[in-house]
């Protein structure tokens, strides 16, 4: 009887050089293709997900991705922001916006600071815009009822959980 420890477990001290490199190769791949990150937005070929609209605004669109590495791209800020507040955010590992200044650029959504200004239409129509400087989103202001938030407001604006 063939024990199983000897088929399961091998045995570098009789693998070949070559082997052993093969070997510790393939292992650092698998490691590696584990690396939870986001994918580029394909501009007029993904649909966003919440509202199922074909995402072409570089200035307003935004992601997440799951601690699994599932994939959600939206149209708007505000569809992320709703999908969010239906499914909660516990799962989210990684969340990006556009960042309104660099069309097609995406910044950390955690660090952001977002504009509701009706001055800045949005695909949705919420108004809502995402920068990745503070000062920027300042620039933008041009009434009182303009209100800049940070990721935490808006999520509470939006009874993100």
């Amino acid at each position: 009887m063939l024990n199983l420890y000897y088929l399961c477990i091998p045995n570098f001290k009789n693998m070949k050089k070559s082997t052993l490199a093969i070997f510790f190769a393939a292992m650092s791949l698998l490691f590696t293709a584990c690396t939870i990150e986001a994918e580029k937005i394909n501009y007029g070929a993904d649909a966003c997900h919440f509202c199922k609209m074909t995402i072409v605004d570089q200035q307003h669109a935004a992601q997440y991705v799951t601690q699994k590495g599932k994939q959600f791209k939206y149209d708007a800020i505000e569809c992320l922001l709703n999908e969010l507040s239906e499914t909660g955010s516990e799962n989210v590992q990684i969340a990006l916006i556009s960042d309104f200044m660099n069309p097609g650029v995406m910044t950390d959504a955690t660090t952001a600071t977002y504009l509701i200004s009706e001055s800045i239409k949005s695909p949705m129509g919420a108004f809502l815009t995402g920068f990745a400087q503070n000062e920027q989103a300042k620039e933008f202001i041009k009434s009182e009822k303009d209100k800049t938030y940070t990721w935490q407001s808006i999520k509470d604006k939006f009874s993100v959980k």
